[in-house]
C-alpha cells in the first residue's frame, strides 16, 4: 500500500474530546482534517476549543500564533447537510477516516458500512474503539481488509501513545502503513492483538478492580488505598482518584466489556460499588461526585498513613497487574517490549510492569499471588503460566 504523507486528507467522524483530539493531532502535524459529528455545532465547538487550548499554548509561548493559525487553518467543519449520508460524501477524497463515536458495536458498523461506499477504494478506515473488536466492526464492510484499529489515549494530544490493532481481515501492508503514517504524527505505536481491552485496558483491570475488592472488603478505604498507590507505589494519581477523573461510566464499561469478552474471567469481574456509582449518575469530576465529592465545600478526606498498610496494598495490586502483563505476552497480546512501552507511556506507570517484576522478583511477586489464591480460592489469582516457568527457569523477562 502507498505511504500515508502530508498531503493526504483526513477525515475524523465524531466531535468529542477523542475525535477533536485527533483532529488537532492530523492537523498539527501538517494534514488538511475535515470533521463531522452528527449533533448539531458539535465539530464547531470542538474547533473552538482547540483553537482556545492552542491560544494558551501561545500565551505560554509554547506555539507560535503564526503555528496555531495554521493549525486551526487546516480543519474544516462537514455539515451535516440534508441526511448524515450525505454529509458523509464530503470524506470522498479523504486518504484515511478515523472514528471516534459511541461504542456501540451496531453503530460503528453502520457507519463503516456507509463509508465504504463513499470513499475510494484505497482509503483507510479507522476505529478509535477502545473495548469492541475490531474484526468485529469490520465484519459487515465489503472490504474489511482496510479496517483497522488506531486507539488513541485521551487527552490525544497529549498523551503519546497509539495501540495499532489489526482485525483478522486487515491486510499487512495497511499495519505498516497505518503505524507510519501515526509515527509521523509523532506518536509512540504499538501493535496489540485484537482481544478484549488490547493492551493498556487489558492489563490495567487490576489497578482498579483490586481497589475496588479491598475497599468493598473493608481492608482500607479509599483515601488510604489512593495514598498508598501514589506515595508507597509512585503512581501519578490512586485507582479512585483515576476512576473519577476518566468517568466511572467509562471506567466502568470498559471492565464490563473485557469481562465478557473473555466470557466472564474472574480476573476481570466488575464490582457493585462502582456499579451503583454510575446508576446514580455520580460518574467523578464531570458531574462533581464520584468516589469523592468534588464540591467546594466537601470536606477533606485523610488517609490512613500506616506504611506496613500502604506496602501491603501496593503488593496486592502491583502484583496483579505484573501477573496481568505476563499472560499478556504469554497469549500474544503484546511483545514483552510493547507491553511496558504501552503502560508507561498509555496510563504514566512508574515503570514498565514486566521491568517491575523483575525488579522485585518475579518469585515475590508470585509468592504473593499464590498466598492469595490459597486465601480467596477460585481462578481471580491464578498465576499466569509463563511467570511461573519464568520462576521456575530463574529467568527475567527482557525488553
Amino acid at each position: 500500500m502507498s505511504p500515508l504523507g502530508r498531503e493526504t486528507a483526513v477525515g475524523i467522524v465524531g466531535a468529542g474530546a477523542m475525535g477533536g483530539g485527533i483532529a488537532q493531532v492530523a492537523s498539527t502535524a501538517g494534514h488538511q482534517v475535515l470533521l463531522y459529528d452528527t449533533r448539531a455545532g458539535a465539530a464547531s465547538r470542538a474547533i473552538d476549543g482547540i483553537t482556545k487550548a492552542l491560544n494558551r499554548q501561545v500565551e505560554k509561548q509554547k506555539l507560535s500564533s503564526d503555528d496555531a493559525r495554521a493549525i486551526v487553518s487546516r480543519m474544516r467543519v462537514v455539515d451535516a447537510g440534508e441526511s448524515g449520508r450525505t454529509a458523509l460524501s464530503a470524506f470522498a477524497d479523504c486518504g484515511i477516516v478515523i472514528e471516534a463515536i459511541v461504542e456501540q458495536l451496531d453503530v460503528k458498523r453502520d457507519l463503516f458500512t456507509t463509508l465504504e461506499r463513499l470513499v475510494s477504494a484505497e482509503c483507510v478506515l479507522g476505529t478509535n474503539t477502545s473495548s469492541l473488536s475490531v474484526t468485529a466492526i469490520a465484519g459487515t464492510c465489503a472490504h474489511p481488509e482496510r479496517v483497522i484499529g488506531i486507539h488513541f489515549f485521551n487527552p490525544a494530544p497529549v498523551l503519546p501513545l497509539v495501540e495499532i490493532v489489526p482485525g483478522l481481515a486487515t491486510s499487512e501492508s495497511l499495519v505498516h502503513t497505518v503505524r507510519a503514517l501515526v509515527d509521523a504524527w509523532g506518536k509512540t505505536t504499538v501493535i496489540a492483538s485484537d482481544t478484549p481491552g488490547f493492551i493498556v485496558n487489558r492489563i490495567a483491570r487490576p489497578f482498579y478492580g483490586e481497589a475496588l475488592k479491598m475497599f468493598e472488603e473493608g481492608i482500607a478505604d479509599r483515601p488510604t488505598i489512593d495514598w498508598a498507590m501514589r506515595e508507597v507505589g509512585g503512581f501519578r494519581m490512586g485507582p479512585f482518584e483515576l476512576m473519577d477523573f476518566i468517568g466511572n461510566d467509562i471506567n466502568f464499561a470498559a471492565t464490563s466489556a473485557v469481562f465478557e469478552g473473555t466470557f466472564y474471567d474472574p480476573r476481570y469481574l466488575p464490582f457493585v460499588t462502582q456499579q451503583r456509582l454510575v446508576e446514580a449518575g455520580r460518574f467523578g469530576k464531570k458531574t462533581g461526585r464520584g468516589h469523592y465529592d468534588y464540591s467546594v465545600d466537601a470536606p477533606a478526606l485523610q488517609p490512613t498513613t500506616d506504611q506496613a498498610l500502604g506496602k501491603s496494598i501496593v503488593a496486592r495490586i502491583l502484583a496483579m497487574l505484573i501477573n496481568e502483563a505476563a499472560d499478556a505476552v504469554a497469549t500474544g497480546i503484546g511483545s514483552p517490549a510493547d507491553v511496558d512501552l504501552a503502560m508507561t507511556k498509555g496510563v504514566n506507570y512508574p515503570k514498565g510492569l514486566l521491568q517491575w517484576g523483575n525488579d522485585l522478583g518475579l518469585s515475590a511477586v508470585l509468592d504473593t499471588l499464590e498466598e492469595l489464591q490459597r486465601e480467596y480460592g477460585g481462578a481471580r489469582y491464578r498465576p499466569s503460566v509463563l511467570l511461573k516457568r519464568m520462576v521456575r527457569e530463574g529467568k527475567q523477562f527482557h525488553q
